[in-house]
């Protein structure tokens, strides 16, 4: 993600396809046997520990890939302002303890040979896999990054402000197409977020079902500044399950954030959302999809980047 932005649409294209071409799922079968073994217990581990912890290393991914590279976990340095201070990210991502534990682990059966962007990917996928969702295969081989951005990681990463449109053309500079998008956004069947980011749909909003609103407020006041880290879950109804209900919540008008109920708004994905409600499988399917087809964008490989002994700064 570091430098996406500064790409133009041409060259990222040419990028994203060369270097997913050059991602594989066998890519450590002989060079760490026991790597994707070792991610999945350890996340295993975590999630049963802590459901919480499965959505917040999905997202830890998402947040990297929009570039996957590994830099969504750099500390800030002295030669650059990284992305955990980013607006998306500040005050809000976790989960670096897990991917640092994990880290260790595989450094102690492979040398310097498993990136952190490789098991962020991994690690995404177990952590769906624990939390009741669909498997799929990942893609392996993307080497971290030497530099992180704080600013194109405000750039990239859609807020939860966003209206459909905006939606749209973000996922689309990435490549990912509008199913892509509505898929990906089940990710929110798991997960909590902040006050602060859904106190102007409780209190400004028409499209919210009335009684989820009432139920939220005694936790988020009206008032900013009171109660803006105040949790609530993105998905009520099956908060630590991964299923489809988030796509039902959206038909009731329940969805938490702006930028989940513009999905079912009376516009162009309305139908998506219908399908996905109503198919399991549906949802299943295309989010296996469009988490591979996120997990693709630019990675890099090859003899770019490093691979990182410790995930939160770059080799000395």
């Amino acid at each position: 993600m570091a430098s996406a932005s500064c790409l133009s649409l041409l060259v990222l294209i040419a990028m994203a396809s060369t270097a997913s071409a050059q991602l594989s799922s066998t890519f450590y079968d002989t060079s760490c046997p026991n790597a994707l073994s070792t991610i999945k217990s350890a996340v295993t581990a975590a999630v049963s520990s802590e459901a919480r912890m499965g959505a917040s290393l999905v997202r830890l991914h998402f947040h990297d890939c929009f570039g996957c590279d590994g830099s969504v976990l750099l500390a800030d340095t002295g030669s650059f302002i990284g992305e955990q201070g980013a607006a998306p990210n500040n005050g809000s991502i976790r989960g670096m303890n897990v991917i640092d534990n994990i880290k260790t682990q595989v450094e102690a059966v492979c040398k310097q040979t498993v990136s952190c962007a490789d098991i962020l990917a991994v690690a995404a996928r177990d952590s769906v896999v624990a939390l009741g969702g669909p498997t799929w295969t990942v893609l392996l081989g993307r080497r971290d990054s030497t530099t992180a951005s704080k600013t194109n990681a405000e750039t990239d990463l859609p807020p939860p402000s966003f209206d459909l449109t905006n939606l749209t053309t973000a996922f689309n500079n990435k490549q990912l197409s509008v199913t892509d998008m509505v898929a990906l956004s089940g990710a929110h069947t798991i997960g909590q977020a902040q006050c602060l980011n859904f106190r102007d749909r409780l209190y400004n909003e028409t499209n919210i079902d009335t009684t989820f609103a009432t139920s939220l407020k005694a936790n988020c006041p009206r008032p900013t500044g009171s109660g803006d880290g105040s949790l609530a879950p993105l998905d009520t109804t099956t908060p630590n399950s991964f299923d489809n209900a988030y796509y039902s919540n959206l038909l009731s008008q329940k969805g938490l954030l702006h930028s989940d109920q513009v999905l079912f708004n009376g516009g162009s994905t309305d139908n998506t959302v219908r399908n996905f409600a109503s198919s399991a499988a549906a949802f299943s399917s295309a989010f296996a999809t469009a988490m591979v087809n996120m997990g693709n964008i630019a990675p890099k490989t090859g003899t770019q980047g490093q691979i990182r002994l410790t995930c939160s700064k770059v080799n000395s």
